[in-house]
């Protein structure tokens, strides 16, 4: 099956080695962001949430009003509004956009960043929740007659959406997590379950583990697998090393003083993230700066793992067999972005992607092939 790309957009230039300047919310900016997306052939942009940045609903909304095809990826927190309520506002934007919504559940992994928007909940609290939030939101994407709910969290009675996606059944869902309890609830109700770019082993490992959890919830098919890295590419090892190597000292150069005017988790070499999968990053890190092919995780270690911030460094050739060798893992979709925004995306979309996507179709064909009766006829014969 063909592998999927997602970038990531925000308003306003910013990463560990671009200091925030500008308005918070550059219309200009965000628009260009999303354009060269599209341009670089990704199949969706991720749009982020925290207690401090702009509402990424609009942001999503805004971003479809100026692309034709791009998919909207929203992260999205439970709790904060009602489910019945995100599920008219994500069905609304699918009708508007065409049919291009999809939703990233995060449920919360620093006890203070959740507080700030008065979120007291403990992170196991919060993952039941977020099942019961899952629920809901599901069923009122797809019931055909009004229904009540009575649940840990919600309760209602009589509810009916006239607003209903563009999609069908439902709008897909993304699901991000690494602790025993994300396993749990995003193996129930994930389309697409998102992982940080860790080690091949580990990798798998935690494919493993969603797939026994889907199996308990009584799923007949497991969902997929994302996976985010940073790709630092050159035209030889050497320059995309010399690259990677400054964009490093520029990190470091910056102490914890990065990403935005407001951290949401801990960051900086000291930090202590709450959040398993932040964890999980700084142990892969703990045991060498390079893994496997070509993943670097020097810049976890420096940042404090706060997000996505594992490398992929290599020529392109070396990064696309890298990333081929997720996808030989069971995963099907790739979230990748750089420390140069925007020239970054068009740059993955020049070099990267479609070396990937070659490869993927070559697979498919070749499998396909093998798979027809003549090919297995002369496979017996032999």
């Amino acid at each position: 099956m063909p592998v999927q790309f997602i970038g990531m957009i925000s308003t306003h230039d910013v990463s560990e080695t671009r200091p925030a300047g500008g308005p918070v919310v550059d219309a200009d900016y965000t628009r260009r962001f999303a354009q060269a997306h599209e341009e670089a052939g990704f199949d969706r942009i991720l749009i982020a949430h925290s207690s401090a940045s702009p509402d990424p609903n609009q942001v999503a909304a805004y971003a479809a009003a100026h692309t034709e095809r791009l998919g909207l990826l929203i992260a999205h927190r439970p709790g904060f509004i009602a489910p019945t309520v995100a599920a008219r506002t994500f069905a609304t934007l699918d009708q508007f956009s065409g049919g291009r919504v999809a939703v990233h559940i995060i449920t919360g992994g620093h006890d203070a960043e959740q507080r700030r928007d008065g979120d007291y909940l403990t992170k196991d609290e919060r993952y039941a929740r977020t099942d019961d939030y899952l629920t809901v939101l599901t069923k009122a994407w797809t019931e055909e007659k009004p229904f009540d709910h009575d649940g840990p969290y919600y309760r209602f009675a009589d509810f009916h959406s006239e607003v209903r996606p563009a999609q069908q059944p439902r709008i897909p869902l993304f699901f991000g997590g690494s602790s025993e309890a994300a396993y749990r609830v995003g193996g129930k109700h994930a389309d697409t379950f998102a992982l940080w770019g860790e080690p091949l082993a580990e990798t798998a490992e935690q494919i493993a583990k969603v797939r026994a959890a889907a199996e308990a919830a009584g799923r007949a098919e497991a969902p997929g697998f994302s996976v985010s890295f940073r790709p630092i590419l050159g035209r030889t090892e050497e320059e995309a090393w010399d690259r990677a190597h400054r964009i490093l000292d520029t990190i470091r150069g910056r102490g914890d003083a990065f990403g935005g005017r407001r951290a949401i988790l801990p960051t900086g070499p000291g930090a202590t993230p709450q959040n398993v999968g932040s964890q999980r990053l700084l142990a892969a890190a703990a045991k060498g700066d390079r893994h496997d092919r070509a993943l670097w995780t020097a810049p976890a270690a420096a940042t404090g793992a706060a997000g996505n911030s594992t490398a992929l460094v290599g020529t392109p050739e070396t990064v696309a067999q890298a990333l081929l060798d997720y996808v030989d893992l069971g995963v099907t979709t790739l979230l990748i972005r750089g420390y140069d925004p925007l020239d970054d995306a068009l740059d993955y979309g020049r070099e990267l992607l479609p070396l990937v996507r070659q490869e993927v179709a070559r697979r498919d064909a070749a499998a396909s092939l093998a798979a027809t009766p003549l090919a297995a006829a002369a496979g017996a014969a032999r």
